[in-house]
């Protein structure tokens, strides 16, 4: 049976594995983890046939890639927008920790060449989302990393979602053939929401993640009370990769564009 939804610790080494390409969720095709770095740690990071991202989601971490050095800095995800190193296969990259610091390391497979690039906050602008509509109760800020429009070279997209406290995103429930990893932190510790995938329902926490198999209806929700951070990361299929305008709401709910609240 597949599984769409973990709630993974971290190791002794600082290690959180989600997906990889022979595990429960492999049919994600992709290869995510999350690190924490001791200030003063140095990480390396290389891949073969792979294309990296390293996306920073709290501290402050130097990026070294290509005889290149940026030191960059985020208090966290809800106050702050992404910093993320985006590398082609044969790359190395290495992060040190300048305080304790929080990474996600995203891969696939692609043997194409591209240049190396880093994603500022200023590349990646928060966005807000269905602000009024459904009652006001799906507020959220999108921003969009990179995806088929900004890197057509990669196969794969990287992404982030604040939800208001007590809202909906992903909402009208929609669905795509390609399949999607969402990743979860939550302002407080104890917060949490609901993330459905097709017909069930799982209760997402800080730190769990869902993996959406190609073809299902994924919205989620945010427990009153709780801001809920997601990183969505998408798998182009070949032949078929997400674009912007692929989303595909359910029919059943399209009525809702309309209705008065």
């Amino acid at each position: 049976m597949t599984q769409v939804f973990g709630y993974p610790s971290f190791d002794e080494k600082g290690e959180k594995i989600l997906t990889t390409y022979d595990n429960a969720y492999k049919e994600m095709g992709m290869d995510i983890r999350v690190y924490r770095i001791h200030e003063g740690e140095t990480r390396r990071f290389f891949k073969e046939e792979e294309e990296m991202a390293v996306l920073l989601l709290e501290g402050e971490i130097t990026y070294k890639w290509d005889e290149k050095e940026q030191k960059v800095s985020r208090s966290n995800v809800f106050d702050m927008g992404p910093w993320c190193l985006h590398v082609c296969q044969e790359t190395e990259i290495l992060v040190r920790g300048d305080s304790g610091a929080e990474i996600l390391v995203q891969c696939t497979k692609n043997q194409q060449k591209f240049p190396s690039r880093l994603y500022a906050p200023k590349d990646a602008p928060w966005i807000y989302s269905c602000q009024g509509k459904f009652g006001n109760t799906a507020n959220r800020r999108v921003n969009t990393i990179f995806d088929h429009d900004i890197a057509p070279y990669s196969n794969m997209v990287l992404g982030e979602v604040l939800n208001d406290r007590g809202n909906w995103s992903g909402y009208l429930p929609h669905r795509h053939p390609q399949p999607e990893v969402y990743y979860f932190k939550f302002d407080r510790p104890e917060g949490f929401g609901a993330s459905f995938v097709g017909d069930e329902v799982y209760k997402s926490t800080d730190g769990s993640f869902s993996a959406i198999p190609g073809g299902k209806l994924h919205p989620q929700a945010a427990a009153p009370g709780f801001q809920m951070y997601t990183c969505w990361m998408i798998h182009h299929l070949e032949g078929n990769p997400w674009l912007q305008t692929d989303r595909c709401e359910d029919e059943r709910y399209l009525w809702l564009h309309e209705a008065e609240f």
